[in-house]
């Protein structure tokens, strides 16, 4: 008798995922954004502070696809600019709310008692803030020193993401906690607690490479949300200087313009639009994928 084919868990969630349609569509729309944000000097060379008075709230043409601010500036350029902020922001403060959310989670999982009780407590404290007020006293109060201490542009990103990062951890860390809570009394956790394994090791090797399926997923819904928070804060005024062109400054700029020149608003706030709902199905391909208790 043939020995059965040994079916990776990688390989078997990409098969899952490959059967999500509108995932696999979105994962490749995002690809390309990313591709094109990543080489937008290559793939469009005007620079983005190239100022034309005689093309001023041009629409969209051949020399300028997707039209030109109050000043002539050409909007493409800095639509490719921007989105590698945006993106940038979004995936750090991913990376933050993750890395910050799945220590907190895990400790309290593994602990009983006080330490459970306490960490719980704080998650409940900054679940409870107004999130958005907050933002806009923490960036109010630090941006000036920030800016100072690292440069506009540096400045500016590191706050928003130290500050994004640190409100969006708690959903993530109620997700692992849960999760370890299943995890540490199933059988294979106490074969190697029996075999003598340390608690470390059955965090490391046992628990956390099976709860990490929830997180990527809650991870992916991070990023969306820290890339609207983004072009919040910078709708408002309060994100980068005004000759960083995010995609939220972009939309900042063209409000008093929407009657008279809507593509300037048009093109950014699609940007947003497309990049969101992409991660969103992303996310929810991988939900599919790495559910172990879902036949597709």
């Amino acid at each position: 008798m043939a020995p059965r084919p040994v079916v990776w868990p990688a390989r078997e969630a990409w098969r899952r995922f490959r059967r999500h349609g509108l995932a696999v569509f979105s994962l490749v729309l995002l690809a390309l954004m990313v591709l094109a944000v990543g080489l937008g000097p290559l793939l469009w060379p005007l620079a983005i502070n190239d100022i034309d008075f005689a093309a001023r709230l041009a629409t969209p043409s051949a020399a300028h696809p997707l039209g030109t601010d109050d000043l002539g500036q050409d909007l493409l350029s800095r639509l490719l600019y921007g989105g590698r902020i945006s993106l940038a922001v979004g995936l750090a403060a991913m990376g933050m709310a993750i890395g910050v959310g799945t220590l907190i989670g895990a400790v309290a999982g593994m602990s009983r008692g006080w330490v459970d009780t306490a960490l719980m407590w704080l998650t409940d404290l900054f679940l409870s803030l107004p999130q958005l007020p907050l933002l806009l006293l923490v960036i109010y109060l630090f941006r000036e020193t920030l800016k100072n201490a690292f440069g506009p542009e540096l400045g500016v990103f590191l706050l928003i993401v130290g500050v994004i990062g640190a409100f969006c951890w708690m959903p993530v860390a109620r997700l692992v906690r849960a999760q370890f809570f299943s995890l540490r009394e199933k059988e294979f956790v106490e074969a190697a607690r029996a075999l003598g394994a340390s608690r470390a090791r059955l965090v490391w090797r046992h628990i956390l490479p099976n709860a990490l399926g929830p997180v990527i997923v809650a991870g992916t819904v991070d990023v969306a949300g820290a890339i609207i928070a983004e072009s919040t804060l910078s709708f408002l005024g309060l994100g980068f200087p005004p000759d960083i062109p995010t995609w939220g400054r972009i939309l900042f700029d063209a409000k008093d313009y929407l009657d008279i020149a809507p593509h300037w608003a048009l093109f950014p706030g699609l940007a947003i639009f497309v990049t969101v709902l992409a991660i969103n199905f992303i996310g929810d391909g991988l939900r599919d994928a790495l559910d172990p208790r879902r036949v597709l």
